[in-house]
């Protein structure tokens, strides 16, 4: 077989369409150039005070600190394409049982919410891209399934008498496990230390 000739003045070309895909947890209008954000992003070559004021603006009508997950499509020439996505459905759900963490101890309750709660936070996260084609159903039954793992209890009424009467109680037991925790710690450090 004979070499195949490219005719003369034509060069090859080699075009790097994507560099990349960056992902990350940012909090709604409080991106910054420094540390983590700046230097990962300088590293992909895009421009970092750019990258946040556009992120910042995007963001300006929610509640600043609220963690929106966000993707940005990196090209060669260090352009992208920015995706902010709304937030994640543990920070929701937290939300809306009034509550900061999940259950500390296995099969705990940390909450209640209700029924009308799973369909409204559906709905938010029924927009989301990588979820948009999926029925409105199948969103509900992934969020009590995050429900039960986190230690959330879905149920179809809620009294905000007993409930509030719960998150008190709720508190002073994680006060108490904390303060537990900590006397372990103390112990730990004191046998390492002898």
């Amino acid at each position: 077989m004979g070499k195949i000739r490219i005719a003369p003045g034509l060069k090859k070309k080699v075009v790097k369409v994507e560099h990349g895909i960056f992902r990350c947890d940012l909090p709604a209008n409080m991106a910054s150039p420094g540390p983590p954000l700046g230097p990962t992003l300088g590293q992909r070559n895009i421009n970092i005070q750019q990258f946040c004021k556009e992120f910042n603006e995007r963001t300006k009508n929610i509640k600043p600190g609220v963690p929106l997950p966000t993707r940005a499509f990196i090209n060669a020439n260090g352009s992208y394409t920015m995706i902010i996505h709304k937030p994640t459905s543990m920070y929701l759900l937290k939300q809306a049982a009034g509550i900061n963490k999940g259950t500390i101890v296995f099969r705990s309750l940390a909450g209640k919410i209700t029924f009308r709660h799973i369909y409204e936070i559906a709905k938010i996260k029924s927009e989301d891209p990588p979820i948009e084609c999926v029925d409105l159903k199948r969103i509900c039954q992934l969020l009590i399934y995050t429900c039960r793992s986190i230690g959330i209890q879905v149920v179809r009424n809620l009294d905000p008498v007993e409930y509030s009467k719960f998150l008190k109680e709720r508190q002073e037991f994680l006060i108490a496990k904390r303060k537990e925790l900590d006397e372990i710690k103390e112990a730990k450090l004191l046998r390492t230390t002898v």
